[in-house]
């Protein structure tokens, strides 16, 4: 991976740098910032870290389209190897956030956050997944979103290092973005998915339907739907009007999850279009209802098997933002300024690659796992044998078998140099608070 990068970097160390920089978010450390970066490469300052990060010259989106063409690759030869290419491809959308202090970080703003489940000040980045089916899935595009006030304040965008023909894009857009970098990549899936902040947008809807990509996209309750007679109603009023009987819905599994399968009740609605219809989840225990949009072109088949795979595959998106943030340090990022913070995702997606495809390549060789029950009375097996390695297990053992203990004087250094950088902070925050003390004595 990291050689397939090399002409990206206009000079040997950015790209000897950005090396260490991945084999350190594939660490242990408990926290991935500039310092102890830094001091998991062995340097004694943050500078090139820093460096790599905010004024390195290297092509940020020519390396993701690297990682997006090793990640694919590595996932098509595993699931040649293990037989499974007929699977379904799909190309899962969703944002993921990150919380901050302040508003200096490019970015920045209150706004819902689903790592906080609630209104918070963060920044929020649109990822796409690739998943294979039964094989594997890994992290292969990502496009941070700015507010639009950010935009067009002059100031704010040269301190945040915004690039100066940035426009303003919504999500819908930036995922737009997104699956063109993937498509001029000859990366086609059979379904690109989203939740509801995708089935809304309907540039997005448009752009898949304009270049024959098909998809299945959740939309609100009051997505409004043109039937096959004409009539308008939102998806909750055709629910309610035209699947009452229960024999209009069928129980199916959304796919196999780590406790087995993810039994739902499905139903489907046809539309005024040949090619659109509306395809209903039900949970068995809530009743919860949600609403996939659908659209498959011409020469393609439409079932609602197919239709119902597709929308369980994608979930391995947040399995994605799980392993980024909890193995990668995805969230953890300190940088501020546009690039920087999308260098940083770009380097934590490499990581996140290597240890996808080396998973995907070693599931069959790995799982040894027994039968599983047939019968709920049934014994359990003397030996349960073990699941397939997983990502965070592959990323454990690179870390084990790669990572040296930094010598003494190395760790004396950094003690106290970090002592030192907080007294001089510690320093600075007191002048201030002296100035702005001073400040309200005037006023009182």
């Amino acid at each position: 991976m990291l050689g397939l990068l090399r002409p990206c970097f206009a000079r040997t160390e950015p790209w000897l740098q950005a090396g260490k920089y991945t084999a350190a978010v594939m660490s242990e450390l408990p926290e991935r910032n500039g310092w102890s970066i830094a001091r998991h490469c062995g340097h004694t300052t943050p500078d090139r870290t820093q460096r790599l990060l905010n004024h390195a010259v290297w092509d940020t989106l020519a390396a993701m389209g690297v990682v997006r063409r090793f990640a694919v690759a590595g996932l098509e030869e595993a699931a040649r190897r293990g037989r499974r290419r007929r699977g379904l491809v799909i190309g899962a959308i969703d944002e993921t956030g990150q919380e901050k202090a302040g508003e200096a970080t490019c970015g920045v703003k209150r706004q819902y956050l689903g790592c906080a489940g609630q209104v918070a000040n963060g920044i929020n980045t649109v990822h796409l997944s690739y998943v294979r089916e039964k094989t594997g899935h890994a992290l292969i595009g990502a496009r941070q979103w700015i507010p639009r006030e950010h935009l067009e304040d002059p100031v704010k965008s040269l301190v945040m290092g915004l690039p100066l023909d940035l426009s303003f894009r919504t999500k819908g857009q930036l995922a737009i973005d997104i699956s063109t970098d993937a498509a001029a990549g000859g990366i086609r899936p059979d379904f690109y998915c989203g939740d509801e902040v995708y089935g809304s947008c309907t540039e997005l809807r448009e752009h898949f339907e304009a270049s024959g990509q098909a998809y299945v996209l959740r939309v609100p309750s009051n997505f409004m739907l043109t039937l096959a007679a004409g009539t308008k109603m939102t998806c909750a009023e055709a629910v309610a009007a035209l699947l009452r009987h229960p024999r209009r819905w069928e129980v199916r599994s959304a796919g196999s999850g780590s406790k087995g399968e993810r039994w739902y009740a499905w139903a489907w609605l046809a539309t005024a279009s040949p090619r659109h219809c509306l395809l209903v989840r039900r949970h068995l225990k809530t009743g919860e209802l949600a609403f996939h949009y659908c659209f498959v072109p011409d020469g393609q088949l439409l079932t609602k098997t197919r239709l119902i795979r597709a929308a369980g595959l994608r979930w391995p998106v947040e399995e994605d933002f799980e392993f980024g943030k909890d193995c990668f340090g995805l969230d953890q990022c300190q940088a501020r300024l546009y690039t920087a913070i999308l260098r940083h995702a770009v380097l934590v997606m490499a990581a996140l690659a290597i240890c996808a495809v080396t998973a995907a390549l070693l599931r069959d060789r790995t799982d040894t796992q027994a039968p599983p029950p047939v019968r709920p009375d049934q014994p359990p097996p003397p030996d349960p044998g073990l699941i397939p390695l997983t990502i965070p297990e592959i990323k454990r053992m690179l870390a084990a078998l790669t990572t040296r203990p930094p010598p003494r004087w190395l760790v004396i250094h950094w003690d106290a140099w970090t002592r030192r950088h907080q007294a001089r902070s510690r320093w600075f925050h007191k002048r201030a608070r002296l100035a702005r003390d001073a400040g309200i004595a005037l006023v009182s």
